[in-house]
């Protein structure tokens, strides 16, 4: 990278831990996942850190492992809108992005209530656009759910076309205020969409909002999402963690902006990370050791390792070697979210490799496959991290996971910020008031604000 080029800004974004085992729910500083006081208390966190958005994920069914309820997994999330409609009114600069699945729901509750969102919040409302091809949960739906492949990126392509065309309907003139009588909409026309997986005729209920429509994540990683967020996303919520296969990644999908008509910074490539902090290196590496422990127990391991071996390893000691038995096919032994969809007797062997080259237990190897990516360090030291994947364009920036809810942000936005500051690469205050703006996105071009959409006759 030339020396002359711009340093690069870091973009920032706090994850609300959820249903997986990054979150340490036994620490006696871990609080309710369920408690509203605990989303604000991280969404408050992130935008005193001057962060971009607060993301909040979601699951549509709680996973079962062999035949019982998960219980290594966080049980119960409230309802994605609810909660982000909630934080729009307890904060004011901070954007609020939330799964939504475009596999189960359809264009115009999505786009009234992403729209109503970004209206009630000014403007920062984002749609993270997740598929399913997952019968197990689709069974909590009426139409069952399951689609193949192929299949779900259509449907969520076209959610989004649908979605849009709702979100542009109404013109400059829609509105017109009249001091005595209210307001009156006028000449909103019908918008009618016809595709393989929709029909519809309606008018939209809502004027355009502030950032013309929310910001749009996607996270899909196959060849298929990445064509997919490559036309359609403004930011990737992306696994690429290390330093080249996120400039590899990164060189991909900016890439592959140019077919759609789109620039490079159209697009944010965001992955996920943990962190942690120590007031020396040691202390940083000690402390991140008792953290992967304390997310990788005894259960988790053995847990996890099934999923691939599909056999009851309960017998096995989790500090022991990797089972000498053959993995079987078995979709049943976790049914929801499965973290392994390739051939198991191939993720077998990897694994095996990796344990015998390195002299891994079970517990080890699970702790070594299932890490994020994690700055670890003084906090001079995990600033100047983060700062060199920006810089090296392996990443725009990060979407952190704190290990403890609801405080576990509260330590990198009073000691990683300042240092990102004192290097010139992050904000020192909020210039602008939208999630787009936050993220350096251009506003659509052809679309107009509420404000702008409304006049006084």
């Amino acid at each position: 990278m030339s020396s002359s080029r711009p340093r690069r800004t870091v973009h920032l974004a706090a994850h609300f831990p959820g249903v997986n085992n990054t979150t340490v729910w036994s620490d006696p500083d871990s609080g309710s996942q369920v408690d509203f006081d605990s989303f604000v208390h991280l969404a408050r966190s992130a935008e005193r850190g001057l962060f971009d958005f607060f993301f909040l994920a979601e699951g549509l069914r709680l996973r079962e492992h062999r035949g019982r309820i998960h219980d290594l997994d966080v049980v119960g999330r409230p309802d994605t809108f609810t909660v982000l409609n909630a934080l729009a009114g307890v904060t004011d600069k901070i954007g609020l992005a939330g799964t939504i699945n475009s596999t189960y729901n359809e264009p115009f509750d999505v786009a009234r209530q992403f729209a109503s969102l970004d209206h009630l919040s000014g403007g920062r409302a984002a749609w993270n656009v997740v598929t399913s091809s997952d019968a197990f949960t689709g069974e909590n739906f009426r139409r069952g759910g399951y689609l193949a492949h192929d299949q779900r990126y259509r449907r969520a392509a076209e959610i989004v076309d649908a979605a849009r065309a709702l979100w542009d309907a109404w013109p400059a003139d829609a509105l017109t205020v009249d001091r005595d009588r209210g307001v009156f909409a006028r000449d909103i026309p019908e918008t009618r969409y016809r595709s393989t997986q929709f029909d519809f005729a309606g008018v939209a209920p809502l004027p355009p909002s502030p950032q013309g429509h929310p910001v749009l994540l996607q996270a899909g990683d196959s060849e298929d999402g990445r064509e997919f967020g490559a036309a359609t996303a403004d930011a990737i919520f992306t696994g690429h963690g290390t330093l080249d296969d996120g400039q590899r990644f990164f060189a991909d999908m900016k890439g592959r902006l140019a077919k759609y008509g789109r620039a490079h910074d159209d697009l944010k490539i965001l992955p996920a990370a943990t962190f942690v902090l120590g007031d020396t290196e040691a202390e940083a590496q000690e402390r991140g050791r008792h953290i992967r422990l304390q997310q990788v127990g005894p259960q988790t391991a053995l847990a996890f390792l099934e999923q691939v071996w599909g056999h009851d390893l309960s017998g096995y000691d989790p500090d022991g070697p990797l089972p000498d038995i053959d993995p079987v096919d078995n979709p049943d032994i976790t049914r929801g979210r499965v973290r392994h969809a390739k051939d198991p007797r191939a993720v077998a062997q990897a694994w095996r490799d990796k344990a015998e080259a390195a002299h891994l237990s079970i517990r080890e190897l699970v702790i070594e496959v299932t890490a994020r990516q994690q700055f670890i360090g003084t906090p001079a030291q995990v600033a100047a991290q983060i700062d060199h994947y920006v810089q090296s364009e392996a990443a725009d920036g990060f979407i952190l996971v704190p290990h403890l809810t609801p405080a576990g942000l509260d330590e990198f936005v009073d000691r990683v910020v300042p240092e990102l500051q004192e290097r010139g690469s992050f904000r020192t205050t909020y210039t602008g008031s939208t999630l787009r703006e936050h993220l350096g996105l251009r506003h659509p071009h052809h679309r107009l604000s509420a404000t702008e959409g409304v006049r006084a006759s």
